[in-house]
């Protein structure tokens, strides 16, 4: 099965989209190790909200855009990876050892829907 991890960070702390270089060097051996191991099928950080835009489409169908930084979200979306696990369980453990090279994160994991599971013709 696979997963997706998305990690949130708090856009008001500078040293969160600024590694150290201790971080880089731990996070970098975590992401050779799953790839050796055959979890992790792919990882990137993203850029703090204020080089992004969000849209949005409200039942009334008119399309807003609007350009970052998001000031009313504490904590915006800093990275994401996509993993196999045998099941959430072992995703989560994953996701635990993930959290764990941060001082401080959240990381949401969401099981990826696969076309097997949808249903099919009637």
């Amino acid at each position: 099965m696979r997963f997706l991890m998305m990690h949130r960070l708090d856009e008001r702390v500078p040293e969160a989209w600024n590694p150290s270089q201790e971080f880089i060097e731990k996070m970098g051996a975590f992401i050779q190790d799953s790839i050796d191991k055959g979890i992790l099928i792919t990882a990137e950080g993203v850029h703090p909200s204020e080089m992004g835009s969000l849209v949005r489409k409200p039942r009334d169908g008119a399309i807003k855009v609007t350009d970052g930084p998001f000031t009313e979200a504490k904590e915006v979306i800093g990275g994401f990876a996509l993993i196999n696990a045998e099941d959430r369980a072992a995703a989560v453990a994953y996701a635990r050892r993930y959290a764990d090279l941060f001082e401080e994160v959240e990381v949401e994991v969401r099981q990826v829907v696969e076309f097997d599971e949808l249903p099919g013709p009637a």
